[in-house]
């Protein structure tokens, strides 16, 4: 609100206000697609598998970010009509417990991205081993710590998120994790032709090289989907923080809505993703449909 205010009072940039039915819209479409992810999963016998999980994982903070937003939204309409206060013990800490579910589901995204990375990693270049190195119960053993660190992290920053301390730290590991992933992708391109050869005398190797570098491709993707959804929003923190007076930064702070609206038309997204490209998804959808007609 302060930041909104001060603004308007250095920039001639007017906010950029999104409807609050497209708000609501796209953030039921985002939590009704996830969750057809994780009930198509665990129907399935098949899919319990660890990419699948590593893929439930990021539907689950799809889904949180949704469900971030939906809640945000309804406190700002509770706050209009006069239900709620700005500034009461009540609403600091129910704003701090969305903040929280926010982080969650940014840190979520991160980590389940970086996950599904390895694991693909692993599928292309150790294909024999994959099954002896990516084990389910080590599959769930890291999620449990992925999830277990994404929550004491989103607890901590949004209680400290005043202090310059936690949101640098906070700001950085974005970048750093989004270029650690990158440089996974391009160093799995770079040795797949070469590892293709290796392998091209083993039977069926063309089929399954054709099979892991599609998933490869579906998950740069993903990657891509996720840095123009999310790189706006992590932008405007930054620009929040550290120079929230500059007439530029009050400019691009005022589409704040439309950032928002970036992050949960992601969630919508990866879904449609898992659909059109995984031939397992789309056949446990298909009898999934077919049963409940």
């Amino acid at each position: 609100e302060n930041i909104t205010d001060f603004s308007l009072n250095v920039t001639d940039c007017t906010q950029v206000v999104v409807p609050e039915e497209v708000f609501f819209t796209v953030a039921a479409a985002g939590i009704l697609e996830n969750l057809l992810i994780l009930i198509a999963v665990v129907r399935n016998k098949n899919l319990h598998l660890p990419m699948y999980f590593f893929i439930c994982s990021l539907a689950i903070s799809d889904m949180l970010g949704s469900l971030y937003k939906t809640l945000e939204n309804i406190f700002i309409i509770l706050c209009k009509v006069g239900y709620l206060t700005r500034h009461g013990d009540f609403e600091k800490k129910l704003d701090d417990a969305m903040d929280s579910m926010f982080i969650l589901s940014l840190l979520g995204s991160i980590f389940s991205l970086l996950a599904i990375a390895a694991d693909r990693y692993i599928t292309i270049f150790y294909a024999l081993r994959y099954h002896n190195i990516m084990t389910l119960r080590r599959a769930l053993a890291i999620l449990a710590i992925i999830w277990t660190f994404c929550a004491g992290s989103s607890i901590a920053i949004a209680l400290f998120s005043y202090e310059a301390a936690t949101v640098i730290p906070f700001t950085i590991l974005f970048p750093l994790m989004m270029f650690f992933i990158l440089c996974l992708y391009v160093h799995m391109f770079l040795l797949a032709r070469s590892h293709a050869k290796k392998i091209a005398s083993l039977p069926t190797s063309t089929v399954h090289h054709r099979t892991n570098m599609k998933g490869a491709i579906t998950l740069t993707i993903f990657l891509g989907v996720f840095l123009c959804c999310w790189a706006p929003f992590v932008l405007h923190i930054l620009l929040a923080r550290f120079c929230p007076h500059n007439p530029y930064c009050a400019c691009y702070m005022s589409i704040f809505h439309v950032n928002g609206t970036l992050i949960m038309c992601n969630a919508i997204i990866n879904p449609m993703i898992f659909a059109f490209r995984s031939p397992e998804l789309r056949s446990t959808f298909k009898k999934m449909f077919y049963c409940s007609r």
